[in-house]
């Protein structure tokens, strides 16, 4: 983890964005960024 600053959250996996508040304006809901970084890690 990385710490941000300005309110920023963002979560990448193997430097790829794989969610955003910026982007989204909101904080993830319950598994959300868990969902979206399956794909990469079972490869």
């Amino acid at each position: 983890m990385i710490k941000g600053r300005d309110g920023v959250f963002e979560v990448t996996v193997d430097d790829q964005l794989i969610y955003s508040k910026r982007a989204t304006g909101r904080f993830p809901e319950p598994g959300e960024v868990e969902a979206a970084a399956e794909p990469l890690l079972a490869s």
